[in-house]
């Protein structure tokens, strides 16, 4: 399995010293319902949240194809690569600690790997994984090893990492590095090796501590949601040959091995997401949080002829005014989408819990109506 990242569409506890009184998110179930039906999707999650709280919020759907059991509002998706956006943010808590900087070579944050480098990935830098432009190969398996090897190499998740970081290291790049982007997990499956022989913890760990913790992200985990043969949280599906819905029972190897975790292993409810969401529009607005909001905006800030910084696809839409920061995220099993408008205050997050392109396809629509939604919303405020 890979996680993509492409996509289609033209609250007071949440950061430090905020305690500004927010009305009640509306509901967005009578949006997202029909897209759920339409698409024949199982569950159907979106929020709208700006930089004073949520606005907006629904859940639909079942947790599994064919069951009587809804999704709620506390029930978690699976993010597939918007996790990046994650470690991205735990990088720049290094850096803004003066553990590491962004122009770190490979050689200097994992001193112990020199060895078993190619040569030309001792000078890659912080920044130049942050933007995948390392020079990686864009196949998240390393040759001669495969999705079921992988899950099961001897050792902790860290230890499997590590050795995941020899492997990739010391297979040949296949560009030049610093002078094209080109997408792989691998660049923040090292990014998550270099945090934890930095912190001497655990990516799981350091996460949950300086992120999930501080957000009040409560149902924040990894990996596939539920327990196996119960329905305590939405299933995964893929789509069968006649266009139903099969459900995924969770289990150890129904989501990818932990080696790429940092680039895409977090689940958790529609509202958890919107908290960090939140946090990053008000670093882009200069409000600082768990972060310096320079530290954010440095982090945000792509290099030269780059068009992707921290964990985000920088672009420009009509409707955000300009700049905009979109990602979305798939196991295969699963599918969600952010869109983040700075100039306009809001982002809008969509999850369902089934992967394919109908799936991208009813994401793209949902996120569409959120936005229409918001800026009506806005406009008729005024």
């Amino acid at each position: 399995m890979k996680l993509f990242f492409f996509s289609l569409v033209t609250l007071g506890a949440l950061c430090p010293n905020l305690s500004v009184a927010t009305p009640p998110p509306s509901s967005l179930n009578n949006l997202l319902t029909p897209i759920q039906t339409h698409y024949n999707l199982p569950a159907l999650a979106g929020c709208i949240v700006t930089s004073k709280g949520l606005f907006a919020v629904g859940a639909v759907g079942v947790r599994k194809y064919n069951s009587d059991v809804p999704v709620t509002l506390d029930d978690p998706f699976h993010l597939g690569s918007d996790t990046k956006a994650m470690t991205a943010f735990l990088v720049a808590l290094l850096v803004e600690q003066g553990k590491l900087q962004w122009d770190t070579p490979l050689s200097q944050a994992l001193p112990q790997l020199v060895a078993q480098m190619q040569p030309a990935y001792r000078s890659v830098t912080i920044r130049m994984l942050l933007e995948h432009r390392s020079g990686f190969s864009a196949e998240s398996w390393p040759p001669r090893q495969t999705f079921q090897s992988l899950h099961h190499l001897p050792g902790t998740p860290m230890e499997q990492r590590l050795a995941y970081a020899r492997m990739i290291l010391s297979d040949p790049p296949v560009n030049t590095a610093g002078t094209t982007f080109l997408y792989s997990n691998r660049n923040y499956a090292l990014l998550g090796v270099i945090l934890e022989q930095i912190t001497h913890t655990s990516w799981e760990t350091l996460i949950t501590q300086k992120l999930f913790r501080p957000l009040h992200m409560n149902t924040a985990g990894f990996g596939a949601m539920g327990t196996s043969n119960q329905l305590d949280a939405p299933w995964q599906h893929v789509l069968g040959p006649e266009g139903k819905p099969i459900p995924i029972s969770p289990g150890p190897l129904s989501d990818n091995p932990d080696v790429i975790a940092p680039a895409g292993k977090v689940h958790c409810s529609i509202e958890d997401w919107a908290k960090f969401i939140r946090c990053v529009l008000r670093g882009m607005e200069g409000h600082s949080g768990l972060l310096k909001a320079t530290t954010l905006q440095q982090l945000l800030a792509p290099s030269p002829g780059s068009s992707y910084a921290g964990g985000w696809i920088i672009t420009d839409r009509s409707w955000a005014d300009g700049r905009v920061y979109t990602h979305a995220g798939s196991n295969t099993m699963n599918f969600c989408v952010a869109w983040v408008a700075p100039k306009r205050d809001f982002a809008v997050l969509i999850a369902t819990n089934i992967g394919g392109e109908s799936a991208t396809e009813a994401c793209d629509a949902a996120a569409s109506a959120l936005i229409h939604f918001y800026l009506s919303s806005s406009t008729t405020s005024k």
